[in-house]
């Protein structure tokens, strides 16, 4: 069953938003050296209930974020859709992670779905 296995958060000053989540909770945050401005979010050990995720810097998306771990983007925006869903930003690699894409449901929230491909481009 897909579970959330990432969170995202999205700031106007992505530097100060990870100053104050890790001053606030003691998170550990690191600028992700991939090809966006993005910043990796290790919320806890592990071996404890939770998730990760990430804070980027606001554009469109202007609320906090949650990723859905499935097997297979394309058949899950098949299934968003028929269930009344949207694809608000189509299939798109992120290099040598997976596959993702932005999608909204019947009331409008924004999510992600992510699909793990290390092989991905």
């Amino acid at each position: 069953m897909p579970r959330v296995v990432h969170f995202e958060i999205p700031a106007a000053d992505p530097e100060r938003a990870a100053k104050f989540y890790e001053d606030a909770f003691g998170w550990k945050i690191k600028k992700w050296k991939g090809q966006m401005d993005y910043w990796l979010v290790v919320t806890g050990d592990r071996s404890e209930p939770g998730i990760d995720g990430g804070i980027m810097k606001r554009g469109d998306v202007k609320s906090v974020t949650n990723t859905i771990d499935v097997p297979s983007v394309d058949d899950f925006i098949d299934r968003i859709e028929a269930a009344g869903g949207a694809v608000i930003a189509p299939k798109m690699p992120v290099p040598g992670v997976g596959w993702f894409a932005y999608c909204a449901d019947t009331e409008g929230n924004l999510f992600g779905i992510m699909e793990n491909d290390a092989n991905a481009k």
